[in-house]
C-alpha cells in the first residue's frame, strides 16, 4: 500500500487552492458547487481525513457512527453487538437513530464530512436520491448494510429478503397450509418492497390463492402495527370468505403482534393459523409459542460491515466490495406445534 493522498493532492485534483479544499471538506464558507467538486476529487484519489488527528479529543480512537431508523428494533441491536465486538476497544461507536426520516439521515451523512465522525455503517430502511447523493459525496469511509439500488461504489453487505419470504411460504406449503395471508411492512422501504416481491413470486410458484383480502400492509415494523394489521387481515378475510390458515409476517415484531391479535379472536397458533416472522431475533426463540422465522444473519452482517470499514480505514483506495449473506429458515412451534 502506497502513501495515503494528502489534502494538497486533493486541492490539485480539484483544481482549487489548499484553503478552498480545506473549507469544502469541513463545510466552512464554501459553495455547494465547490463542496461537491472537492469531495468528488477526494473520493476519486482515495483521500481519507486524518481520523487520528480529528479524534484526539476522544483519546486517539476513531469515531464510527452506526445509523439506523429505529434502534429499538432487536435486529439492529444484534448488528450493533457484532460491530462493537469486531471493532473492539480501539474504536468509539455512537448510534444515530434517524427516526425513519430520510432527510435526517442525509443531514447525518453530510455532517460526517464536516468532522462529526470518522466512518459510517448505515442500514437504511428508506433510500432516496438525496441519500444516495450524500453517500456518494462523503469523504469518510461508508459501509451499507443493505442495498442502495444503484451502481454507487460503496462497500456493502446484503441479504435477499425476497428469498427469505419464499422460504417461509415453501415451509407453510410443505406442512399443508394453503390459504396464506401476508402482513408486509411499509411499501416505501427496502424490506417492504423486497418482501412484497418475494411473497408474490412464492404464491405464483405454488399456485396459491392471491386476493386483496389476503394482503395487508402494516404501518411500521413494530408489535403494535402488527396487532392492528392482523386485526384488519382477519376482518377482511372473514368478510370475503377467504379463511386463512397461515400468516407470513414481514418481521418478528409484526409476527408477535399478529399472534396477539389471533388469540384475541379466540383462535390458536398454530392449530388454527400458523404464523412466521423474519429476522430470527432473540425474541423469536423466547416468545410463546416460539416463532418460526428466517434468520437474515444480523450479527454476521454487522461483523462483516465492521471488517469492511476497518479495511477501508487501512486502505482507502482498495476496490469496493459487495458481499452477499445467505438467509436460513429456523422452524419452531408457531408453525408445527409443540413438537418443535
Amino acid at each position: 500500500m502506497g502513501t495515503k493522498p494528502t489534502l494538497h493532492e486533493v486541492a490539485a485534483a480539484a483544481g482549487v487552492s489548499l484553503a478552498s479544499a480545506s473549507r469544502a471538506l469541513t463545510g466552512r464558507s464554501a459553495s455547494p458547487e465547490m463542496v461537491r467538486k472537492v469531495r468528488l476529487a477526494a473520493k476519486r484519489i482515495g483521500y481519507l481525513p486524518d481520523a487520528t488527528a480529528r479524534s484526539l479529543r476522544l483519546g486517539g480512537h476513531p469515531q464510527v457512527v452506526f445509523a439506523v431508523d429505529d434502534i429499538g428494533n432487536p435486529n439492529y441491536v444484534q448488528m450493533l453487538r457484532a460491530i462493537e465486538e469486531e471493532l473492539g476497544e480501539t474504536t468509539r461507536i455512537s448510534v444515530s437513530a434517524t427516526g425513519r426520516r430520510p432527510d435526517q439521515t442525509v443531514e447525518l451523512v453530510r455532517m460526517l464530512s464536516m468532522g462529526a465522525g470518522d466512518g459510517l455503517i448505515i442500514s437504511p430502511l428508506r433510500v432516496t436520491p438525496a441519500l444516495r447523493q450524500a453517500l456518494a459525496d462523503t469523504v469518510v469511509p461508508v459501509v451499507v448494510i443493505g442495498t442502495l439500488h444503484s451502481e454507487l461504489s460503496i462497500d456493502s453487505v446484503f441479504v435477499d429478503s425476497a428469498v427469505a419470504v419464499g422460504m417461509v411460504v415453501d415451509h407453510l406449503v410443505e406442512i399443508g397450509r394453503t390459504r396464506i395471508g401476508v402482513i408486509n411492512g411499509p411499501g416505501n422501504t427496502n424490506p417492504g418492497a423486497a418482501r412484497r416481491a418475494g411473497f408474490a413470486a412464492a404464491v405464483e410458484r405454488h399456485g396459491l390463492v392471491r386476493t386483496e383480502a389476503l394482503q395487508i400492509t402494516a404501518a411500521d415494523f413494530t408489535v403494535g402495527a402488527g396487532v392492528d394489521a392482523a386485526e384488519r387481515l382477519l376482518a377482511a378475510t372473514t368478510e370475503s370468505g377467504d379463511k386463512i390458515d397461515a400468516i407470513v409476517c414481514a418481521n418478528d415484531l409484526i409476527a408477535i403482534g399478529a399472534i396477539n391479535a389471533i388469540r384475541r379472536q379466540g383462535l390458536r397458533v398454530p392449530e388454527d393459523i400458523a404464523v412466521t416472522g423474519i429476522d430470527d431475533t432473540d425474541l423469536a426463540a423466547l416468545y410463546s409459542p416460539p416463532l418460526t422465522s428466517v434468520s437474515l444473519q444480523s450479527e454476521r452482517r454487522g461483523r462483516i460491515a465492521a471488517r469492511m470499514l476497518s479495511e477501508r480505514f487501512a486502505d482507502p483506495s482498495r476496490p469496493t466490495r459487495r458481499q452477499t449473506v445467505e438467509a436460513t429458515l429456523v422452524i419452531r412451534a408457531s408453525t408445527i406445534g409443540e413438537s418443535a
